[in-house]
């Protein structure tokens, strides 16, 4: 691809889409920044990972929190966790400038190493507690407790589930080398499958994650964890 065209790609590709609730898509969820239509009344702003939109669509519907607006970036960041501090970083400054003030980011560390933090406190937002999703998810105290004995777990959660070949087969590059897969995951023994949902179909899809993994599966229902906290507070 000629310089221009690899531009004009990347252009593309970082452009927010705009999606109604009811429209959501996972592919572009998972590839692109996504913008949700919200009423003109709705004040205050979530920056969230991708993977997360649609927990805390069902968060907001169900608590009625009209005054919330939810802008996502793409949830393949997750195989770039440094870009993920600058790239929030500029989302809250993009927010300001249209004159919004209160702004609370919706990721956990997810592998920044602090980073996140940094830029969270430098640009005065505040972010959901936990090192990632799944702590949150599961509840940060139960995780903790839970650790030592599942140090061999590999998580997913359902949109993990949903996007396996798009964000782990295709992210980590084993649809081109997939020798690697007996590298990349010989110190794990399991998928735990933390459900947020209850779809015997989204169950079957993280059990063949699974085996294709050639790892045992685990289902642990969690519901949506301390994210229905975080979001009720942000919207009160």
């Amino acid at each position: 691809m000629r310089r221009g065209g690899r531009r004009e790609a990347a252009a593309r590709t970082s452009r927010a889409v705009s999606m109604p609730p009811a429209k959501l898509v996972d592919e572009i969820l998972a590839d692109r920044p996504v913008d949700i239509p919200a009423p003109e009344t709705a004040k205050t702003l979530l920056i969230a990972c991708g993977a997360l939109a649609r927990e805390i669509l069902a968060i907001i519907e169900m608590n009625g929190l009209t005054d919330l607006k939810l802008e996502c970036l793409p949830a393949n960041l997750h195989n770039h966790p440094e870009k993920i501090p600058e790239a929030v970083r500029a989302k809250v400054r993009d927010a300001r400038m249209r004159g919004i003030e209160h702004i609370h980011v919706v990721y956990a560390d997810c592998g920044t190493g602090g980073l996140l933090d940094v830029v969270c406190g430098e640009e005065g937002v505040s972010r959901i507690p936990g090192p990632h999703c799944y702590a949150f998810f599961d509840g940060l105290d139960r995780f903790a407790e839970q650790a030592e004995e599942e140090i061999g777990a590999f998580y997913i959660t359902d949109f993990f589930a949903r996007q396996f070949d798009t964000l782990l087969w295709k992210g980590m590059g084993l649809d081109r080398h997939p020798d690697l897969k007996d590298l990349y995951f010989a110190h794990y023994d399991r998928v735990v499958h933390l459900a947020q949902t209850d779809d015997p179909v989204l169950d079957a899809k993280a059990r063949a994650a699974a085996e294709r993994l050639g790892l045992r599966y685990v289902r642990r229902a969690t519901g949506y964890g301390e994210l229905t906290d975080f979001i009720t507070t942000a919207g009160a």
